[in-house]
């Protein structure tokens, strides 16, 4: 209104107001820019308190608050218990992540764990589960997806870098169309919305957040090859970056987070897919990363499942 104003009595005037314009422009795309960055990748960068957002549900001396200001939490593993916490809220569509640094040392048998899974027989879950190695041998990630009870999509990838050494995080972007799961800002896999091919898709359940350290000996570590050697716990994994950028569900009403907000990132249509680069650095996984997936295994699947070749963004 006051550029409109200002065009009416001086030249000089609407030059200003266009390049104030102009400005304005440049600062708003920035702004997004940046946000979109931090929500795309991951959540771990708001060093929030444990408790604003997560509770234990154990006891204190196996999930370990490492400071006064509840920024850090380890999780222990010993024979007498498994650990785990998890989120006070359920949320439907967001950035979801943790920074996590694993289990170090001889940690075969162990799992630790971070997902999201909503309730009841006919549950969402996306999962994170990483399956500890004999010492020397490299970690395996393997992630999940659960829509509607149904799961068994497993995939297995080697991590390229040492995940006990120091925090990495690990992250979901959940929109209406697209999941997808990030290690770091890299893409290791994505799960879209098939529901035109009759494939279910989790956009109605909330979902709690949840890390544990459990011990999976018959199955974890090269199918139950290697059991835990109790000698060797204490096991420890540490988490840290407790922020949510979700839609939170507040008394079991997905309706606000279902159909709104308008104005929320997860809705916009740039966050329903993925760009160029991602689906590039995703192959690049798939090609040199990835050593199971169940796309491929034609002893469980004769023939491949409806969504696993939209979902590769390649051929399978």
């Amino acid at each position: 209104m006051h550029c409109l104003i200002s065009l009416r009595y001086s030249s000089t005037s609407s030059c200003l107001c266009r390049i104030l314009v102009l400005l304005a422009a440049v600062v708003a795309v920035a702004l997004e820019l940046n946000t979109s960055a931090m929500n795309v990748a991951h959540a771990a960068y708001l060093p929030v308190a444990f408790s604003e957002n997560y509770e234990t549900t154990g006891d204190f001396q196996h999930t370990q608050m490492l400071d006064g200001e509840e920024l850090a939490v380890n999780l222990v593993l010993d024979q007498s218990s498994a650990a785990a916490f998890g989120s006070k809220g359920y949320f439907l569509f967001g950035a979801i992540g943790m920074g996590i640094k694993l289990v170090p040392g001889d940690s075969a048998g162990t799992v630790t764990a971070y997902y999201l899974s909503s309730s009841g027989d006919r549950h969402d879950e996306l999962d994170f589960e990483f399956l500890g190695n004999v010492s020397g041998q490299p970690y395996t990630l393997q992630t999940n997806v659960f829509a509607h009870g149904v799961g068994g999509r497993e995939q297995r990838i080697s991590l390229w870098f040492d995940p006990t050494l120091e925090f990495h995080t690990y992250s979901v972007r959940w929109t209406r169309e697209i999941i997808i799961f990030f290690v770091d800002d890299t893409p290791i896999r994505v799960f879209r919305n098939n529901e035109v091919l009759g494939v279910p898709f989790p956009n109605a359940q909330p979902m709690g957040i949840y890390a544990s350290l459990w011990d999976g000996s018959s199955w974890a570590t090269q199918g139950g090859k290697y059991p835990i050697n109790w000698n060797a716990a204490p096991f420890v994994a540490s988490f840290q970056g407790f922020g949510i950028d979700g839609c939170r569900v507040v008394d079991d009403d997905i309706g606000a987070c279902a159909a709104g907000p308008v104005y929320a990132w997860w809705n916009a249509p740039r966050y329903q897919y993925m760009t160029q680069q991602q689906v590039a650095a995703l192959q690049y996984v798939q090609r040199t990363h990835l050593f199971y997936d169940y796309c491929t295994d034609r002893n469980r699947y004769p023939i491949a499942p409806r969504e696993c070749r939209r979902n590769w963004y390649g051929t399978v």
